[in-house]
This record gives structure tokens, sequence and C-alpha cells, in this order.
């Protein structure tokens, strides 16, 4: 499974930006796909996750403002992030999970600024 995560960059606070995650290869074994982000000195954190049974979950800081959503017939995920805040620059990491495994995408960095 490979994944590349895209749709990063410079917002200003309140504003909003959407990742993209393509995904290729053995996708059948992937049973959750999920955002993470990670600030310097800090644990990578789950943002929002979704299930292949359309289950979803989100961090409560972000809930109500960011949608994670897939493209099955383009084998993306997206994260549409809304109202963000300066709190919120960190690199954003798309990932896969399944069958006792985790892949990741090289990571996109957001930074919130004015």
């Amino acid at each position: 499974v490979q994944l590349q995560a895209f749709g990063g960059g410079l917002v200003q606070p309140g504003g909003s930006l959407r990742l993209s995650c393509a995904a290729s290869g053995s996708l059948f074994s992937i049973d959750t796909w999920g955002w993470y982000r990670q600030v310097p000195g800090k644990e990578r954190e789950l943002v929002a996750a979704i299930t292949s049974s359309s289950n979803v979950n989100y961090v409560d800081s972000v809930k109500g403002r960011f949608t994670i959503s897939g493209d099955n017939a383009n084998n993306t995920v997206y994260l549409q992030m809304n109202s963000l805040n300066t709190e919120e620059r960190a690199v954003y990491y798309c990932n896969g999970r399944g069958w006792g495994r985790d892949y990741w995408g090289q990571g996109t960095l957001v930074t919130v600024s004015s």
C-alpha cells in the first residue's frame, strides 16, 4: 500500500483547506483510513478516521469543523478542514490500517498564520 498526501499550504486563521490522500496497492487489506497530525516535539495524534463501512470519528477539537470522506472510485481519502486556527499548524499524515499493519503517507504541512 502506498499513500501520497497533498493539499497542505498556508491559510489564514478561520480559513479552509482540503487535504487529499491518494492510495494505491493492495487496498483491499485496509479497513480504516485516518488523518493524523504532528507538531514538533509532540506525539502524532489522530484527527479523523473513517472505516470501510463509513463509520467516522473525530478528535473532539475538530468536531463540527473537519470532515473526512472517501472516494472509492478514485482511491482517495479527503480531509476538509474549516475554521482553522493557529494551533492546528502541523504536518498532516494520512494513514491506512488493516491486517495488523499501518501504512503512512509522507505528510503535508499545514500552516495557519495571518
